[in-house]
Parts: C-alpha cells; structure tokens; sequence
C-alpha cells in the first residue's frame, strides 16, 4: 500500500504505547474473521453496520485476536467508513510480533 506522498506503508506501525493496524470491514459475513489483505488486515464480521453494531465487534474481535482487553482497543479513525484504523494498547514488542504472524511477515 503507497501513501499520498509516495511513501510505503505497512499495515500497522508501532507507537509509544502499543500498535496501530488498518483494518477493511466487511459487515454482515458468515463469521468473524481476521485475515490479511492488500495493506490491511481483512475483517469480516457477523455484524450489520447498524448503530456501532460492526465497530463494537470489530473491537471485540481485535482485542481477543491480539490478546488484550476490549478497553485496549480503540477505533481512531473511519467511524462510518469500511477502512479504519485502530489503536491498540500494551506491549508494542508483542503487538507486532502478532500483526506480523497475521502478515506473515517480519515487523
């Protein structure tokens, strides 16, 4: 995935305080999912895009997917849009090392 001004950009990133990951939802699937995707981490969710019904399992689903709580993660940016972006809290090391292995990839 290219940036605007050119640059690469990867599908998560560390920060101070823990990982952030793109995320491309897909509402209504047969099951919730994460898998890897073109520069982003593929959700498919059980949920309706109704109400936050999709955004509270996409947080439900990051938090038990990397092994956090709930409260960890939050939804930064892309609110009512299927490309989010989402910040998740705790240990950036091991963070990354688990966006890596849904990568398949080196962090």
């Amino acid at each position: 995935m290219v940036g605007r001004r050119g640059r690469a950009l990867s599908g998560w990133r560390t920060t101070s305080d823990g990982i952030e990951i793109a995320v491309r939802v897909t509402p209504r699937s047969s099951r919730n999912e994460l898998s890897p995707g073109p520069g982003h981490v593929v959700a498919r969710l059980n949920s309706p895009p109704v109400d936050g019904a999709a955004n509270a399992a996409l947080i439900e689903l990051a938090a038990k997917h990397f092994g956090v709580a709930k409260r960890d993660v939050r939804l930064i940016a892309g609110e009512r849009a299927r490309l989010k972006r989402l910040a998740i809290a705790g240990d950036a090391e091991a963070l990354a090392k688990i966006a890596a292995a849904l990568y398949q990839a080196e962090p």
